[in-house]
C-alpha cells in the first residue's frame, strides 16, 4: 500500500502523515493497520532518520546488516541496511582512492552518513544506543561476506563507544526487522523458508552495484 490517496496518510484515529526530514523523500512508506503506524521500508543502500511518533522502520535482511541507532531521550533514531565490498580484491576496484580498507571505508560512510544525520537533527552523541540485525550466510559466497558485515559493524560501534543494547548476528537465515526509532524497541523474524529469492537476488545485485558507485570523501563525526 502506498501513500499515494489522501486516506492512506491518515491512521486509524485521525494522525496524518508527519512531514519527513529533508533527504528521505525517496524512501517508500506506507500504512501498516495492524501496528497503525507509518512504515518507512528501507532496501539495501538506504538509511532513514526521524523523529515522528507515529513511524516505524523495516527492512528485509539476508548478508547485509542493519544498525538501528537512536537517542530516546531526544526521541530520535533511524535505521540503515548495507554491505561491505563481497571480497578485498573486488573492493579495490571501487575508485574511492587509495586507502588502507576500500572495505573498512565503504561500512564507515554507511554507519557515519547515519549517525550524523540523527545528531544533525537534535540527537546528542552521548544518548545514543544501538541494536544491530543481519550478516547472515545467504549468498552462497565461499568469502562470508555476511559475517564480514557482522564482524564490522561490532568493531565500529565498539570504537565509536556507542552503547550495543541488542544483537542478531550471523546463522543462514534472513531476517524481517521493524524498529521504532524514537524508543529503540525493535522486532525480529527470521524467515526460515523463502518462497521466492526476492532477498537473495536484491543483495546480489546490490552487490554489484557498489562495485562500481564511488563514495564521497572521508566523513567525521561530530
Amino acid at each position: 500500500m502506498s501513500l499515494s490517496s489522501k486516506k492512506e496518510k491518515i491512521l486509524s484515529d485521525g494522525t496524518p502523515l508527519d512531514e519527513v526530514i529533508v533527504g528521505f523523500e525517496h524512501v517508500n512508506r506506507y500504512v501498516d493497520r495492524r501496528e497503525n503506524k507509518f512504515i518507512a521500508k528501507i532496501l539495501p543502500g538506504e538509511f532513514y532518520v526521524t523523529r515522528s511518533h507515529t513511524e516505524l522502520i523495516a527492512t528485509t535482511l539476508g548478508s547485509c546488516v542493519s544498525a538501528c541507532i537512536w537517542d530516546e531521550e531526544n526521541s530520535i533514531g533511524g535505521m540503515n541496511h548495507f554491505m561491505l565490498p563481497l571480497s578485498e580484491v573486488e573492493a579495490h576496484k571501487i575508485t574511492w582512492g587509495n586507502v588502507a580498507s576500500d572495505a573498512t571505508r565503504y561500512g564507515n560512510y554507511a554507519m557515519e552518513h547515519l549517525i550524523n544525520e540523527i545528531l544533525t537533527h537534535g540527537g546528542i552523541r552521548r544518548n545514543l544506543k544501538a541494536k544491530v540485525f543481519g550478516g547472515g550466510k545467504v549468498l552462497n559466497q565461499g568469502n562470508e561476506v555476511g559475517l564480514r558485515n557482522a564482524e564490522f559493524v561490532l568493531t565500529y560501534l565498539h570504537q565509536e563507544n556507542i552503547d550495543l543494547i541488542g544483537e542478531d548476528l550471523g546463522d543462514v537465515y534472513p531476517r524481517k526487522i521493524l524498529f521504532n526509532p524514537l524508543t529503540g524497541k525493535a522486532r525480529m523474524k527470521k524467515i526460515r523458508e523463502l518462497s521466492n529469492n526476492t532477498i537473495v537476488s536484491r543483495e546480489r545485485q546490490y552487490s554489484q552495484n557498489i562495485q562500481h558507485e564511488p563514495v564521497e570523501g572521508d566523513i567525521e563525526l561530530f
